[in-house]
Parts: structure tokens; C-alpha cells; sequence
């Protein structure tokens, strides 16, 4: 990290932080709570990292720190390789915060939201890239329209528009797709895509984890203050190293075969029968050949992976 002087080159980690802490001190006899306890995180610059959690892990403490909203207790955090602390203009400066709520002020419209906030950065006007913005969120046609009058999927691109007035490296998405419908949530999948196309680094907290999956390459799950597990997302996945295959049968199968009992078999309708292994233990030509052997005919058959959230569970649960 380096303290006071700027730096010459892009920074290999858009985000480190080192043992960081944050205690809320209890008052009038209440115990102390910790928040934040000695997190270590290094998110890759360009890159799109999941922080995930269940409520009260400290993700928004997390985020807070980074806006300098909340005062960290201990420990280190730089953005953009700028000391949160000794530089706190340009940490702040690298980043671009887009929160959970729809703060937007109705009566201003989506082009005037834009400009003001380019206006709080110290954006000279010369300098705006206003219609550049509207274009990236896909909100020209509504530029002038008051943002009351935008649906709640517009109102969350024009948050991110907000955000990125000042060209931020780093955009740091807070719930993004809370409340939005299927349709819209892909639409804003698109955006941040797009934008990370660019070289943005997406730093993504979000309770849709099907969503961290299909969006992030890296992942760190967050539970009672501290890091426990930090790792690309096909890392993750291979963990649990478990998988299921049903099997739908030419006839009714009134018992378990013997020869199936070693892949824990249940019997969940007449002709379905569901088997689970483990892929690096038990290759799948060995249970079809057992299936084969048993005498059972196969009329169709599937496999089912385990996804982010089983791993968030079994983590979690761990953890408790």
C-alpha cells in the first residue's frame, strides 16, 4: 500500500485491505459489536468480485469503510493503491458507491440527477460525459424526463449512471437488483457487464447468488465480521465435489437394487430413481454400468451440480 505518494500505474488490486476491523462500542451496559473482524481482501483490478453474506455479516460496514462513511476501528484499506486514511480525496475518488435504496430526487430529471452529481465531483463542464453516461444505462430516450416518471429498473441504471460522473476504476454495486423483476435484473446485468468490458473493477454484494455466479469469476463470503472462504467461483464450486443423477426408468421400481445402495439411491416417484456421487471419487460410467447391471432400462436421465448457494449454506453453517 502505498501512504502519500500517487500512483504511476495502474495497481494490480483495485481494493486490499489488511487485518481491517470495526467495532460498534456498546453504550449504557450494551456489549461491544463486531463488525468487521481483521478482514484481509485483495479484489483484483478489472475484475468482477462477489462479496456475499447473510444479513449482518458486514457487507454494508464493509462498503461504508470504502465510501468513508464509517471510520474503521484498526487495520488498513486502500482503493486504487490510495491509503483510505493519508489520502482520503483520492481513495474516495476512485470509487463510485451505488446504493441499495433508489435515492433519486423525483422532480430532477435523469440528464439534471447527472449533471448535479458531476457538479458535487468537481467535474468541470468542459469535462462531463453526461450523454455518454445516458447512452451506457440505456436512459437517452428518457434523458429529460423527471425520474418519477421512470420505472424502478431505470431509476437503478440511473443510480449507476450517478455513480460513474467522476470515472471511477472501481464501482461498487450494493444490492443492485433488490426488488427488480427477472427481466429487468438481466437488463442491469447487461450494464455491468458492459461496463466491466471497459476494464471497470465490479465489487457486487447481492442476496441473488445465482447472480454472483453468473456474473463474478471471484467470490468472498463474509459471516459474523470475518472472511471464510475467498476463491475464484469455480473453486468454490468444486468444494462440495457432489452431484445428483436422476434417472427416470422403462418400468415401475418397487425397491432399491443392491447394486445402486453405494450412491445413497431414493425412490422419489415409481419411475425416478435419484443417485448422488461424488465426481472426483466416482466417474458416471460406473453407475450407469451398475444401473446396466441391476437390469433397470433408462428412459431419460439428468444431472444436478451443486451451485454457489449450497456452498454459501454448508459455509455458513459451519461458521454458526
Amino acid at each position: 500500500m502505498t501512504a502519500h505518494s500517487a500512483p504511476t500505474a495502474p495497481p494490480s488490486a483495485a481494493i486490499v485491505t489488511s487485518g481491517l476491523c470495526k467495532v460498534y462500542h456498546g453504550r449504557q451496559g450494551r456489549p461491544d459489536k463486531v463488525a468487521l473482524d481483521h478482514v484481509d481482501l485483495a479484489i483484483p483490478r478489472g475484475s468482477m468480485f462477489a462479496l456475499l453474506g447473510p444479513n449482518g455479516a458486514g457487507k454494508s460496514t464493509f462498503i461504508n469503510i470504502l465510501a468513508g462513511l464509517v471510520i474503521k476501528t484498526s487495520g488498513q484499506c486502500a482503493i486504487w493503491d490510495y491509503d483510505i486514511d493519508a489520502e482520503p480525496r483520492q481513495s474516495r475518488a476512485a470509487i463510485g458507491v451505488v446504493p441499495q435504496e433508489l435515492n433519486v430526487d423525483p422532480f430532477f430529471s435523469a440528464r439534471q440527477s447527472l449533471d448535479l452529481q458531476a457538479g458535487l465531483y468537481g467535474v468541470p463542464k468542459r469535462e462531463r460525459r453526461t450523454d455518454e453516461i445516458l447512452a451506457a444505462i440505456h436512459l437517452t430516450a428518457e434523458a429529460d424526463a423527471p425520474a418519477r416518471s421512470l420505472s424502478g429498473g431505470m431509476r437503478r441504471r440511473l443510480l449507476i449512471g450517478k455513480a460513474m460522473v467522476h470515472s471511477p476504476p472501481i464501482l461498487v454495486l450494493d444490492e443492485p437488483t433488490a426488488g427488480v423483476d427477472v427481466e429487468l435484473r438481466h437488463q442491469l446485468w447487461e450494464t455491468v457487464r458492459a461496463l466491466n468490458a471497459q476494464g471497470v473493477t465490479i465489487l457486487l454484494t447481492t442476496h441473488y447468488l445465482e447472480e454472483a455466479e453468473q456474473l463474478c469469476e471471484r467470490v468472498a463470503i463474509i459471516h459474523h465480521g470475518k472472511v471464510v472462504a475467498c476463491d475464484t467461483t469455480a473453486a468454490l464450486l468444486s468444494r462440495l465435489d457432489s452431484k445428483q443423477l436422476a434417472i427416470t426408468t422403462a418400468a415401475d421400481i418397487a425397491e432399491v437394487p443392491a447394486a445402486l445402495r453405494p450412491f445413497q439411491p431414493e425412490i422419489t416417484s415409481n419411475r425416478l430413481i435419484t443417485l448422488s456421487y461424488r465426481p472426483s471419487v466416482t466417474p458416471i460410467a460406473e453407475i450407469l454400468a451398475a444401473v446396466q447391471a441391476a437390469g433397470i432400462g433408462i428412459l431419460d436421465l439428468s444431472t444436478e451440480e451443486a451451485d454457489l448457494e449450497d456452498i454459501f449454506l454448508a459455509l455458513t453453517r459451519e461458521k454458526a
